[in-house]
């Protein structure tokens, strides 16, 4: 019976725990990718000599093929400012991956950091047919068409990235569009909507600011300028440009307060001595040394700006006050050089010569003035007393004809107030001339501080307008520019997921030149 049930026993079936099958052990990854982590981890932590070991033997170890150690090392070698060299590092991903975005979005971005433009699109184009619904792609693509001119293109890009994903920076991009092409009403139109986006940022505030200041709507751009003061109380934009609103209201003093914390900031900031300077020349007339002053403080901006259209100009006018013509004809001809489409510049020329009895010279410097300019009277009475004292009198007539004309367009279209000393000499001319009774002047404003200044004297009249405030006003929003690095859509993942590629700007240098013809501020001097 012991026997049976022994028999029994070992007929009866394995247990459950003796037929379950063993565990498989977790597959291992493939020798092309096992590094990625310490690649990764090296890069985030900004320890690029330990990453770049660590990418030299993954890619001894994998004969090359390893992409993310590849792509890795042109990220550090466009840091390192290697431009070229991480071009064709992002090539070489394409290649071993030529479906993904990421590798094409870079290879466009160093082909915009070299200058190629045009190329850069047609590559943002490819990578946009994989993903159409990338915001940084459109926004590339805009940037890179705002340098290659086309902003029709430009805006639709922009605005398409705009419906994908609201950003700063885009809305910044959109209303240097604008900007570009002399449109302040749109441009401010953008920047409002910024603001209501992102009503915290400075940068949109600062130049939403400046652009009210431009258009002389002071209540709205103190407004916006204070509000970036709150939230940043050392934004030297918005303090530099709080200044210059001072300044043209004549309180130098106050303008001067503001610019010393600005000197504390940017302490080699050109507009920022220009306007020092400026605020000197306008306390002449309370104090003597002024004007040594205002030429040491523009000399020193020269420096800094040598090829600054409007330092040079006022520099030329400050020489023109101390009656030292040689060094005004030598800056102002400076100026025109850089500049060869402003009549005032070859007026203040015209004055310079006529003051060195040059003048056959000065008759055809006015005569370039009276060309360019078709707005300001004060060129036609310049040339015309200069004309009249040279014995020309029916040159001079025709001159003064032309004065009268400007002066009744400026009377209906604005409520503009004229300098009692233009005024007088207007008068005088035309009592010599036996002309200009009709003339009705409007009556002179007391307050010196809200009206256009001019000045004529018997010899040669001139009109002079420091452009201390319209250059910290255009300096102030190209700078608005600077290089930001923003978050991308594509971001955010801790590990193994490249770096995306960055949103593209214009350079500060590119934006400057469109944007520096800011609202003018007129301090007519002798």
């Amino acid at each position: 019976m012991a026997e049976e049930r022994l028999s029994t026993r070992t007929q009866f079936p394995a247990s459950a725990e003796s037929r379950k099958p063993q565990l498989k052990k977790a597959p291992e990854f493939p020798i092309l990718e096992k590094q990625n982590w310490l690649i990764h981890l090296h890069y985030i932590r900004k320890d690029y000599e330990a990453c770049k070991a660590i990418i030299k033997e993954q890619l001894q170890e994998t004969q090359g093929l390893c992409e993310y150690a590849i792509y890795v090392q042109a990220l550090i070698f466009r840091l390192e400012g290697n431009i070229q060299e991480s071009l064709e590092l992002f090539q070489t991903c394409a290649v071993l991956s030529p479906q993904c975005v990421d590798n094409l979005k870079q290879v466009a971005r160093s082909l915009f950091l070299l200058g190629k433009h045009k190329a850069a699109t047609e590559v943002y184009n490819e990578a946009a047919k994989l993903n159409q619904k990338d915001w940084e792609i459109c926004h590339n693509l805009g940037v890179c068409y705002i340098y290659l001119k086309q902003f029709d293109k430009a805006q639709d890009q922009l605005h398409n990235a705009l419906h994908l994903n609201r950003h700063d920076l885009t809305y910044i991009m959109l209303g240097k569009i604008h900007l570009l092409e002399g449109d302040l009403e749109k441009a401010i139109e953008i920047y409002k909507k910024a603001v209501e986006f992102s009503p915290e940022n400075t940068e949109l505030l600062t130049t939403l600011g400046l652009l009210y200041l431009q258009l002389g709507i002071y209540q709205k751009a103190f407004e916006h300028l204070g509000n970036a003061l709150t939230y940043d109380p050392t934004n030297y934009k918005a303090i530099l440009a709080a200044g210059s609103m001072m300044q043209t209201h004549g309180d130098f003093d106050v303008a001067l307060t503001k610019y010393r914390v600005v000197a504390c900031a940017v302490p080699e900031s050109p507009p920022l001595w220009n306007n020092i300077g400026m605020c000197f020349f306008g306390k002449k007339k309370y104090v003597a040394y002024s004007l040594l002053q205002a030429i040491s403080c523009l000399k020193r901006a020269n420096y800094l700006a040598p090829f600054d259209w409007k330092i040079l100009y006022n520099l030329g006018l400050v020489h023109l006050t101390m009656q030292q013509y040689a060094s005004a004809f030598h800056f102002l001809s400076a100026a025109i050089n850089f500049q060869p489409k402003m009549g005032e510049l070859y007026m203040l020329l015209a004055v310079a010569l006529t003051n060195l009895e040059d003048t056959e010279n000065a008759k055809r410097a006015y005569a370039e003035a009276v060309r360019l300019d078709k707005c300001n009277p004060l060129v036609n009475l310049n040339y015309a007393v200069l004309l009249y004292n040279q014995g020309e009198k029916r040159g001079a007539l025709a001159q003064y004809q032309e004065m009268e004309k400007k002066v009744s367009l400026l009377k209906d279209s604005s409520s503009l107030e004229f300098d009692p000393e233009m005024v007088e000499m207007a008068q005088k001319l035309g009592a010599a001339l036996q002309v200009g009774e009709a003339l009705v002047w409007t009556k002179p404003v007391k307050d010196p501080k809200s009206r256009h200044r001019t000045t004529s004297t018997s010899k040669a009249a001139s009109v002079q307008q420091p452009l201390g405030s319209n250059q910290a006003l255009g300096q102030a929003m190209s700078s608005a520019a600077t290089y930001r690095k923003l978050p991308s859509g594509a971001g955010g993942a801790p590990q193994l997921t490249k770096p995306p590629s960055l949103p593209l700007e214009p350079e500060p240098a590119v934006e400057a030149q469109p944007i520096g013809a800011s609202a003018q501020i007129r301090e007519k001097q002798v």
